[in-house]
């Protein structure tokens, strides 16, 4: 087990990974998948992962998500160990997975259904979500209605509903178009920055995790390990936080830029 307590003063992280190490096994051979990962996230952290296909970013994701058991190790999220799928974490995958046949409104309201949470409290809060993401005048319509990123708000907005403690995010943006993940990719982060959530994506796009994340988190090929972790800032824009697309055009972007894709060998990225 992982000692929890902290120092007087000390937050707790939002997520511990401690030594994580992932095998699969087939008939034919073992596979070493993820090796010796450790990593704290801070509560309200932005955190970025990227790498290489195949490099165990995604499976990563789902061992914080409890989705899968990581074959040695401990993943924690607030001080208490992941062995199973929870509440805790809300996770958004690359398709935004909305039923048809329900309205954009009970979609929304699938999560708390499945947790067995309070009804009209739950419709109150996604009511709101949707009505402050754009969406209210939509609530009642089916899917196949919205738009790509219309679609993937509410399908945000499905994932914030339980209120879970920490969102992963799996490549939500990958469907779209570039244009449309531009604009989503703001529209996201004020999202996410007025939730104050601590948020875990993963990307393979790196204008993405510098222009969104707090750090971002380099992956070496399989077998995974953190092979560099960045802290992003951007100084010359001000005090405050530029929005994605303004930090793409700060001096700051470049660089980065040009350092996470040295570190990738990022032709071997798709």
């Amino acid at each position: 087990m992982i000692e929890t307590s902290q120092p007087a003063g000390t937050a707790l992280p939002a997520v511990t990974i401690r030594d994580v190490t992932l095998n699969y096994f087939s008939p034919e051979r073992e596979t070493l998948a993820l090796s010796n990962i450790s990593l704290d996230i801070a509560q309200g952290e932005f955190v970025a992962i990227v790498g290489s296909s195949g490099c165990g970013k995604s499976t990563l994701l789902s061992l914080i998500s409890g989705l899968m058991r990581p074959s040695r190790g401990v993943i924690q999220i607030n001080g208490k160990e992941v062995t199973a799928p929870s509440p805790r974490a809300g996770y958004m995958f690359q398709k935004d997975t909305l039923l048809e046949w329900r309205t954009v409104l009970d979609n929304v309201l699938l999560g708390p259904e499945l947790l067995g949470l309070d009804r009209q409290a739950s419709r109150g809060r996604a009511e709101d979500l949707l009505t402050r993401y754009g969406l209210g005048e939509f609530m009642h319509s089916l899917p196949g209605q919205l738009s790509g990123g219309m679609r993937q708000r509410a399908a945000l907005a499905r994932t914030l509903c339980p209120d879970p403690e920490l969102l992963l995010l799996d490549e939500p943006f990958s469907a779209l178009d570039y244009q449309t993940r531009l604009a989503l990719s703001d529209e996201i982060a004020a999202i996410l920055a007025n939730e104050r959530k601590t948020v875990v994506l993963v990307t393979h796009d790196i204008g993405e995790a510098i222009s969104m994340a707090d750090r971002v988190i380099v992956m070496s090929r399989r077998p995974g390990r953190i092979k560099s972790i960045h802290d992003v800032a951007y100084p010359s824009f001000g005090p405050s936080r530029p929005t994605p697309f303004q930090a793409r055009k700060c001096q700051e972007f470049g660089m980065y830029f040009q350092t996470i894709w040295d570190e990738l060998d990022a032709h071997h990225m798709q």
